[in-house]
């Protein structure tokens, strides 16, 4: 099982070079099922992995000059004050037993598990859904308010679940700023590798860290990044997010069985 969990390392990177982001929804599940580790500390090396991947990614578009560092600031400053927010008051302070009524159980496990399944729905129906990304017209004035919203609500999924939450920042930086949508995945990118970074440094001491394994699946994450760059020169990524959107929609209705259900 771990052959194939350091596989879907390869498939984070490529998806999230693709698309800008989405691949690190895979990275959770890959962790806690394929490794056996638990969500706390399945959403912290998650964040590392995605941080690491997506600065590497970014640098490129630093070079070309497509990232608009003003923008990212502007969404990244409310996102960094979700994830303190998420990653110091609200994840340490979660009880072991949310729930206990009778023989129902509700574990911090299961619950994490869930909420990230539930933003894996939202994730997937946001890429099967075709949507009108048109930039906005010169005329119309960026709205700049929903757009902190956005990066606080980004940086609070962040920090709680341990996702990039790309899937957010693409469609935001394009229909609310006007942006063309190589210049919004360069952007997410660099928010991304932001955010992510913050939060796991966050979490240094509430986990044990295995370095060595986290470098190897990250190393691996990296090479599918290059790869997705590569790729997204000659494929249009846009048209490959309803097939991973189906994905993504199986992956979050398995993981919500499996913690119900079938446990």
């Amino acid at each position: 099982m771990e052959i194939i969990g350091y596989f879907f390392a390869i498939i984070i990177g490529l998806i999230l070079g693709l698309i800008g982001g989405g691949g690190s929804i895979l990275t959770v599940p890959i962790f806690v099922y394929l490794f056996h580790l638990d969500a706390v500390t399945a959403t912290s090396f998650s964040m590392f992995v995605v941080g690491s991947t997506s600065l590497v990614g970014s640098a490129g578009y630093i070079k070309q000059r497509k990232i608009d560092f003003r923008t990212s600031l502007l969404f990244g400053i409310p996102s960094i004050i979700g994830i303190i927010f998420s990653r110091r008051l609200v994840v340490p302070h979660l009880p072991e037993y949310i729930i206990q009524r009778g023989e129902f159980i509700l574990t911090k496990n299961t619950f994490l598990l869930i909420l990230f399944a539930i933003l894996m729905l939202v994730s997937s129906y946001k890429m099967i859904k075709k949507t009108n990304d048109t930039p906005l017209k010169k005329t119309q004035e960026p709205n700049y308010t929903l757009l902190i919203s956005q990066g606080l609500l980004v940086g609070i999924l962040t920090g709680l679940v341990g996702a990039g939450g790309g899937f957010l920042i693409v469609p935001a930086l394009v229909m609310l700023l006007g942006m063309e949508m190589k210049e919004a995945i360069a952007s997410s990118l660099f928010i991304i590798a932001m955010n992510s970074l913050l939060g796991f440094f966050l979490t240094l001491d509430k986990v044990v860290v295995d370095w060595g394994f986290l470098m190897i699946f990250t190393s691996l994450s990296v090479f599918g990044i290059f790869l997705g760059l590569y790729l997204s020169k000659k494929i249009n990524g846009r048209k490959l997010k309803p097939a991973f959107g189906w994905f993504v929609l199986v992956m979050g209705i398995y993981i919500i069985a499996k913690e119900t259900f079938l446990k």
